[in-house]
């Protein structure tokens, strides 16, 4: 300190993530204009000499500090509370972000979705609609057709493009793991969407993770995660159950197959559970879902006549259960029992049953095991004993070998039934099936069929007739226009009425005055009795439902670690905050001290001088 100057450095503290700024401290500045230097090897006469003329006297600087105004730091209240009680915005604190869920696919697709929504909440998770302001996007796909999975695979893109964490779940990933776009990303299975959280965790935290197994008691094969797991449904009317995972079946052109599996049913216990539960939080429609209904319990002993006698008992007045899509197959020995089903007043009377071609030969290539006289048998019989009754169906346009003659069946097959709901596809070749590695008919000649067929689809109007009926009608959503509320009627035909909110999830009576091809639209009558399905309120939209005391400890436990994490985390940094006006405080003590520490340094080198 041969100048006489005294500096603090820079303290750093890297755990507390503190920076305390540098600040220089000078005893004596080295301005050669205002004040002389004094060296080491320089001995000054007097220590007088040390100030110069020029400088300030003390009445001076007395005079000064009179004139001096403190200026205030004001410091931003609102944000330092803000900042004090939130984590930060990049926290690998799990459970406190954002989450978007994409679901494509079936109403199972959509089932799952509606299940990892409702634990992710349970948990914390923020499920938002917002994709951009998500932190992680959970993408749940569908294997049917190329389509979907090219609108899947531009969906990771994207998000890597915008640095979103990412998890991936349904069929495709389930199928095909190993696909070179899913290296690196975590993946749930599904048939281990109750450890959805686990696999969220664990990728926020930046790790990949994988469950793909299958559940499993005593070596059996279940049908999947449990029934009484929360969650969040996308329209709070209806509850989606599926009844069993997988099929019997090993159609050559399927997919989903290889994600699903082989036919696993749930009990029927636990089936009618899921649905009292549902009607008791104001639900009014059910959807029963799965790869094949009309499969449903051949593998624990039962059947699904059995299952919808169970369900039917618990159904309040007001409220509609509706049968999902079940092949022929297993629907035919079952028709007098599913005629009486589909007849009673509580449940639609429509059948979603899947012909795929009215060609014998292409229904042998694609191992349908049936022929169209079967499917014939099914819809006149259940036309016949279940008058009015809605027959949906599926149909593919240009499976490997079909000729024009086998097409050509097809379309006669449609202008006799004169389907009111018909799916139409174009066929895509999936990789690893048995009919990708057929001869493929020209994509040009898919196309022509399937325009052709469309065209003869919308040659008939399947509801002009009912013009002027007086139908009742269950009101449970809003059309894509906003302009109308969404009702159905007995058969499940679509029927547009005015918005009026107290209609919403009521029965109503409506006389019909307008036909579309895909629907009619009611006027409800002055006198029409509103039946409301269920005593209790519905859930409000994107409120959790069915969190059961056992999941209620697993959630309290979860939270209580959560909090006790944040806790640390506001310590830490309230700690950190502390830190700085302490260290200053120790700075400033320390200058004071070295400042003494000097001046007596330097009054005793003088002193030695002038007695020697």
């Amino acid at each position: 300190m041969c100048h006489g100057e005294l500096h603090l450095k820079s303290l750093q503290f890297p755990e507390s993530g503190v920076l305390i700024v540098q600040e220089d401290w000078r005893l004596i500045a080295n301005n050669q204009e205002k004040m002389p230097s004094a060296t080491c090897d320089t001995f000054l006469d007097d220590i007088e000499d040390i100030v110069s003329q020029e400088d300030s006297k003390p009445q001076d600087r007395h005079f000064a500090r009179k004139h001096v105004i403190p200026k205030v730091r004001r410091r931003n209240t609102q944000k330092y509370l803000q900042d004090e009680n939130s984590p930060p915005s990049d926290s690998t604190i799990p459970g406190i972000q954002k989450i978007w869920i994409r679901t494509w696919g079936c109403s199972h697709n959509n089932s799952d979705g509606e299940y990892m929504a409702g634990q992710l909440a349970a948990y914390g998770y923020k499920i938002t609609e917002n994709a951009s302001e998500a932190d992680l996007w959970l993408l749940n796909s569908c294997t049917v057709k190329n389509p979907a999975e090219d609108h899947f695979r531009n969906s990771i893109k994207k998000a890597q493009e915008e640095n979103k964490k990412i998890v991936l779940a349904g069929c495709v990933p389930q199928a095909q793991p190993r696909q070179d776009y899913l290296k690196g990303l975590s993946i749930i299975g599904v048939q281990q969407i109750d450890r959805v959280v686990e696999v969220v965790e664990e990728t926020i935290k930046g790790h990949s993770v994988r469950l793909l197994g299958q559940k499993k008691d005593n070596g059996k094969r279940l049908g999947g995660a449990r029934l009484d797991l929360p969650k969040i449904r996308k329209n709070p009317l209806i509850e989606i159950i599926s009844i069993n995972t997988g099929c019997l079946n090993a159609c050559t052109y399927c997919k989903t197959k290889h994600a699903r599996g082989n036919l696993a049913s749930y009990p029927v216990d636990e089936l009618v559970d899921r649905a009292k539960q549902s009607f008791q939080e104001g639900v009014c429609e059910i959807w029963l879902t799965s790869e094949d209904t009309g499969a449903y319990g051949r593998d624990i002993g039962t059947s699904l006549p059995v299952l919808l006698w169970k369900l039917v008992e618990v159904i309040p007045e007001g409220a509609m259960l509706r049968l999902g899509m079940t092949n022929p197959p297993y629907i035919l020995e079952h028709l007098e029992e599913m005629a009486k089903i589909l007849s009673h007043p509580r449940v639609y009377a429509f059948l979603h049953v899947p012909v795929q071609s009215a060609s014998d030969s292409v229904l042998v290539d694609m191992k349908r095991e049936y022929c169209v006289a079967d499917f014939k048998r099914v819809v006149d019989f259940l036309k016949d004993k279940v008058p009015g009754i809605t027959i949906a169906t599926d149909i593919i346009c240009g499976f490997p070998g079909e000729t024009d003659q086998d097409f050509q069946e097809t379309v006669k097959l449609v202008e006799e039934y004169k389907f009111p709901s018909l799916f139409i596809n174009q066929f895509y070749p999936r990789p690893g099936t048995p009919a990708a590695k057929m001869e493929q008919v020209p994509a040009q000649v898919k196309k022509q069929r399937t325009k052709d067929l469309s065209q003869v689809f919308h040659s008939y109007n399947p509801y002009d007739h009912k013009i002027g009926e007086r139908q009742r009608v269950l009101v449970t959503e809003e059309s894509f226009d906003s302009k109308f509320y969404v009702a159905h009627n007995r058969f499940y035909e679509q029927v547009l009425v005015p918005k009026n909110p107290t209609f919403m999830g009521k029965m109503v009576e409506v006389n019909v005055y307008e036909s579309g091809k895909h629907f009619m639209k009611g006027q409800p009558v002055s006198d029409a009795k509103v039946y409301t399905p269920s005593i209790s309120k519905p859930l409000a939209k994107g409120e959790i439902s069915g969190l059961t005391e056992e999941f209620r400890n697993r959630l309290g436990n979860h939270l209580n670690s959560v909090s006790h994490t944040l806790d640390a985390t506001q310590r830490d940094s309230a700690s950190s905050r502390m830190a700085l006006p302490l260290q200053r405080l120790h700075q400033d003590c320390a200058l004071r001290m070295s400042v003494v520490l000097a001046l007596f340094a330097f009054l005793f080198a003088f002193l030695i001088k002038v007695y020697n």
